[in-house]
């Protein structure tokens, strides 16, 4: 007894064939021929039976192995074979399964009912025909004249073919013996080999290459002749079968998973063995205009991106043995894969081709020292980078982001960076724009689009910008020698989250928003006329992540995020209070506080040692004293300033 006998002969056979025998303990499959038959010899475990039977041979055959059911996935046009096997079934009272392939029009493609008509049709055209349905009707096409010029059979490679269509007068160039499947590419190479003004095949399906015959077709500019529809049938499709099945056994397959980039969204460009993969698939996952790419009727689609969605749409489709998630441009590159790994630790990631490499070969140029940044959902500092950087690619959100990050550029005295836009990349609509920031104040994108900044002049990337550069008023500023050790002593990362406490002009919080480009700068100040000159150096500078927090410390700090590293030049005599609101809220931040006057210099020294007993942090104390050049008549003088005290506390 076998738990399952399927007729096969057709790409869904072998699928279901397979399917069943990595579930269940005994399977058969019934095939025409012996080539049918080498093909279905790499499912292990399978049990393979091959010749022709008419009905009182499916009947033996369904006797001899008493299977619980039967899966008819034999092709759509061997309506006699489907009767005969529907009909034993029923006398039998064996539960019968009918499995059928998608099958959709053709563009431009001209239906008739039989071979016969299609012959008719094609006698009265003129040019060379490629014939694809197989050498059982080829007689029908001697009846055309001249049918030994014009006519190109392709049929299987098997001896008593070759002899058959031989016999026929189809020979030499002219007989194109082959096994499929065959690929869009491979079907229009020999559309243009045999210089064809015709392509002749039967609506077989996606599984049949209809679709990959349709698209050779209309890329060569040929006449699609197809050969009508079969009957209509009652059965189900290829993926609701296995669905059906893993319910009559009640067995549930193991789940392989894969998390695929799909690069651009067109099946052209993805890599072979992420193409291979969702063929070989019962299951795929993702937005929807990613799996309407694959939707053919041989696998299940869910329209799912969430991560909770996506665990749930695998546990309703348990049935499914191989599953694969799609996802955008490459799993490596701003991609919900990395939320995924840990959910699917053992699922392979297949990479694909990113939107900047795409992009960037489309321009061209190189893209090695190009920062990335997404505006999906975020805000990010693009000025700082692209001053620090040169070069940022970013993927825009919305259809107004590009009007908005070229007004902050703009702000940032960057209206003349260089832009290079893309809209729907890899789609037939795409376009690529080119320009200066300040061309595109008004221009709106499509949602899937991106751009690449560029500076053509290099940036200082040294701190200690000169005094001159910044807007003063009479506000007492840090000066830049000072400033540069205040850096170094700081220690910065670059997401680093800072407090100036005291800022002043803002001088500080300028370099440090510059120093810490992806992180966050918040510059406290009490004096309105301080408040307004930070504002402006702020603008003039660029400087988008430097963040103004009018008022006095340590009450404005109650609402901040905590910081990973603090300056205070200016404590307003609350030094002791704001060192306790920053311990408070992170108690390894590092704080570096300078001071000039005794008394300061005192609290300071008094507030380090405390922190050292309380907390065991270290404290380092540099006095600096530096003295500059003055032109006094004819002579140079050198002209110190007051000695400033720097005292870091950090944590080892």
């Amino acid at each position: 007894m076998t738990d399952a006998l399927v007729f096969a002969g057709t790409k869904e056979g072998r699928i279901l064939a397979e399917y069943l025998c990595s579930n269940l303990g005994k399977v058969t499959a019934s095939v025409a021929t012996e080539y049918g038959e080498e093909i279905l010899n790499v499912i292990s475990g399978l049990n393979i039976v091959h010749g022709k039977r008419d009905f009182q041979g499916i009947c033996e055959l369904l006797d001899q192995e008493s299977p619980r059911i039967v899966v008819d996935a034999t092709h759509i046009y061997a309506c006699e074979v489907t009767e005969n096997v529907k009909r034993a079934c029923e006398d039998r009272k064996i539960p019968y399964l009918r499995i059928l392939r998608d099958t959709r029009a053709a563009e431009n493609a001209v239906y008739v009912d039989s071979v016969k008509e299609g012959a008719a049709y094609l006698d009265a055209g003129e040019g060379n025909i490629l014939i694809t349905t197989g050498s059982k009707e080829l007689k029908e096409y001697t009846a055309m004249k001249n049918y030994k010029e014009r006519c190109f059979a392709r049929v299987l490679s098997l001896p008593q073919v070759v002899t058959m269509c031989d016999a026929l007068g189809f020979r030499g160039s002219h007989l194109i013996a082959m096994q499929g499947p065959f690929s869009k590419e491979m079907n229009a190479a020999m559309l243009k080999q045999v210089k064809a003004s015709y392509l002749v095949t039967k609506e077989s399906g996606d599984a049949g290459g209809f679709e990959e015959k349709c698209k050779a077709a209309k890329e060569c500019g040929v006449t699609l002749v197809v050969i009508g529809k079969p009957k209509e049938e009652e059965g189900i499709s290829l993926w609701e079968g296995k669905r059906y099945l893993a319910e009559f056994f009640g067995f549930t397959p193991k789940q392989e998973i894969a998390l695929i980039g799909i690069g651009m969204g067109n099946r052209d460009l993805l890599t072979g063995e992420a193409l291979k993969w969702i063929e070989e698939s019962d299951l795929i996952i993702g937005a929807k205009r990613m799996t309407e790419l694959f939707e053919d009727g041989e696998r299940e689609a869910c329209h799912a991106y969430l991560k909770d969605e996506i665990e749930s749409c695998l546990k309703s489709h348990s049935h499914c043995r191989k599953a694969a998630i799609l996802l955008s441009g490459d799993v490596g590159f701003f991609s919900g894969a990395k939320n995924l790994t840990g959910i699917f630790p053992e699922a392979r990631v297949m990479p694909g081709i990113s939107s900047l490499s795409y992009f960037c070969s489309k321009l061209p140029c190189s893209w090695e020292d190009v920062s990335s940044v997404s505006l999906h959902g975020k805000k990010d500092n693009v000025a700082g980078i692209l001053r620090e950087r040169g070069r940022v690619f970013v993927i825009l959100g919305k259809g107004d982001d590009l009007q908005g990050l070229c007004q902050r550029l703009k702000d940032c005295g960057l209206e003349n960076a260089c832009v290079s836009v893309g809209e729907n990349l890899g789609y037939p609509e795409e376009k690529i724009t080119r320009g200066r920031a300040e061309d595109f104040l008004h221009t709106e994108t499509s949602l899937l689009s991106v751009c690449l900044l560029e500076l053509k002049e290099e940036a200082v990337c040294t701190c200690g910008i000169g005094d001159h550069a910044f807007i003063r008023g009479n506000v007492p500023m840090t000066k830049e020698e000072i400033r540069s050790i205040i850096l170094s002593k700081m220690k910065l990362t670059r997401k680093a989250v800072v407090y100036d406490i005291g800022a002043g002009t803002g001088s500080v919080s300028v370099e440090l928003a510059r120093t810490a480009f992806l992180g966050e700068v918040y510059a406290i100040e009490e004096k309105p006329e301080a408040v307004e000159l930070i504002l402006k150096n702020k603008k003039k500078f660029g400087t988008e992540n430097l963040f103004v927090v009018p008022g006095r410390a340590p009450e404005v700090m109650e609402d901040l995020p905590g910081p990973s590293h603090v300056f205070i030049g200016g404590s307003g005599g609350n030094l002791k209070e704001i060192i306790e609101m920053v311990l408070k809220k992170n108690l390894r931040a590092g704080i570096v506080v300078s001071a000039v006057s005794l008394e300061t210099i005192g609290e300071a020294f008094g507030e380090m040692k405390a922190l050292e007993e309380r907390f065991g942090r270290k404290t380092e104390i540099t006095a600096l004293s530096v003295a500059k050049s003055k032109v006094l008549g004819e002579y140079h003088m050198m002209m110190g300033g007051n000695p400033v005290y720097l005292f870091e506390s950090y944590v080892l």
